[in-house]
This record gives structure tokens, sequence and C-alpha cells, in this order.
């Protein structure tokens, strides 16, 4: 028996609004708010929240000074077209590209993600 549904993972940002309409435009979903929380959901029911953290540090990939802690991986179909869409609605490419099957961005607040291809 399952004790609950789904997971939420949730990223401290110093501007949840920013960020759930980053990542809300990026995947598509649907941008929700409840007082000072931002999330949004997926119509089959994943979902991101995105919770206001005073004096903020964004995490500094790859060094480990400030560590990620975790990121985020986005499948899309073709590299080249999702990272003009990424940059678009203001992520930042890293300087750092290990990988040649995926790239490294920051979002507006500095945490890191991937655009994966499978």
């Amino acid at each position: 028996m399952a004790i609950a549904r789904f997971p939420v993972v949730v990223l401290d940002c110093p501007d949840p609004k920013t960020l759930a309409e980053f990542y809300g435009a990026l995947l598509d979903w649907k941008i929700q708010q409840d007082d000072d929380w931002w999330s949004i959901r997926a119509e089959y029911g994943d979902s991101l929240g995105f919770q206001r953290v005073d004096g903020f540090t964004p995490p500094q990939w790859p060094g480990q000074d400030v560590p990620q802690q975790m990121h985020l991986d986005v499948v899309v179909d073709d590299l080249d077209v999702a990272e003009a869409a990424v940059l678009e609605l203001g992520a930042t490419k890293h300087e750092h590209q290990p990988g040649a099957t995926f790239r490294v961005f920051l979002d507006p607040a500095g945490h890191p993600f991937c655009l994966c291809t499978d």
C-alpha cells in the first residue's frame, strides 16, 4: 500500500513566481499560486514547487563550495531547438559542458539543469 500519491520536488529560490513561470513555460505545465507558494503541475499529476528563501545563494556547479544537491534533467527531442527555447525563457548556458548528449544550463535563480536526449 502506497502512503503517498506522488512526490513534489521543491526548489528554493529568491523569487518563486519567476521560477514557476520559467519552468511552467519550459514544461508546458499549469502555474498555480497559493499565498507565497508557487507550483506547476502537469495534467497527469507530476509537479514542482518553488519556495522563497531569503538570502538564497545559488549553487556553484561544477564546484562543490556551494553544492547543487540536486538538479533536473529535461528530456528533449532536439538539443539545438530546446537550447534556443530555454535561452529565450531566461536560462543561461553554463560554460562547462561535459557531455555530448546533454547540455547544462542555469535557471533564472541559478539552479543547474540539463537538457538531455534519450
